[in-house]
């Protein structure tokens, strides 16, 4: 599932939708997208935090999710350009995960019925 974005003078397409389990491509976490911003959308104090050399872009859709690493359980905000797809099946355990979605027979992560835009 991916969702479109639109701008003033440009449409984009998400690479990830909503239910999406994802991994960080640097950072040891993945987590399940249960937001998406067009575009950055976050502080610029936050942004600026972020070592410049690894810094996004702002002009990317950045996810919300309701990530994990091996110790905690946390909300993560990333840039697309760090995420890729988690094709483990391996199910996530962060606590919210109940709150807003639902597994299907496929072991894939559904919005809630009252969550779903």
């Amino acid at each position: 599932m991916t969702q479109t974005t639109m701008t003033a003078t440009t449409m984009r397409t998400a690479k990830f939708g909503l239910g999406s389990v994802v991994r960080h491509r640097i950072y040891p976490f993945r987590g399940v997208v249960f937001d998406v911003d067009p575009e950055f959308a976050n502080t610029e104090e936050w942004w600026l935090a972020i070592p410049e050399e690894v810094r996004p872009r702002k002009d990317q859709p950045f996810y919300h999710l309701l990530a994990e690493n091996a110790d905690s359980e946390y909300i993560a905000y990333v840039s697309e350009q760090n995420l890729v797809p988690d094709h483990s099946g391996e199910a996530l355990r962060h606590h919210g995960i109940p709150e807003v979605f639902e597994r299907d027979s496929h072991g894939g992560y559904r919005m809630r019925g009252s969550q779903a835009n």
